[in-house]
């Protein structure tokens, strides 16, 4: 069964959180206490979701950095398979 594509976290960030608090990027950098860049860089997929940026929106949005952060994964885990075949390892034998 082909896995779909999951969402970037920080396009969930953006669409879920920060265009339902109908905030600016600039705006809710300061909420997060956080530079606009490294904030635009996450919700533009261009970073990636960090445990201290998880922890960060949920105290001052509330989802869980535990979701967060699967999000991170399962995005990190579908990328990785993408590029499977490039990835030239031979298995381990003891010998």
């Amino acid at each position: 069964m082909p896995m779909f594509s999951p969402p970037h976290p920080g396009e969930v960030i953006r669409t879920e959180i920060i265009e339902a608090h109908n905030l600016t990027v600039t705006a809710a950098a300061k909420v997060l206490g956080v530079s606009r860049q490294a904030l635009s860089s996450l919700l533009n997929g261009r970073a990636d979701l960090t445990g201290v940026m998880a922890l960060r929106v949920e105290k001052a949005f509330g989802p869980k950095m535990d979701t967060l952060m699967g999000m991170q994964s399962a995005f990190d885990i579908f990328q990785t398979r993408r590029r499977e075949r490039t990835i030239k390892v031979r298995p381990y034998r003891a010998g």
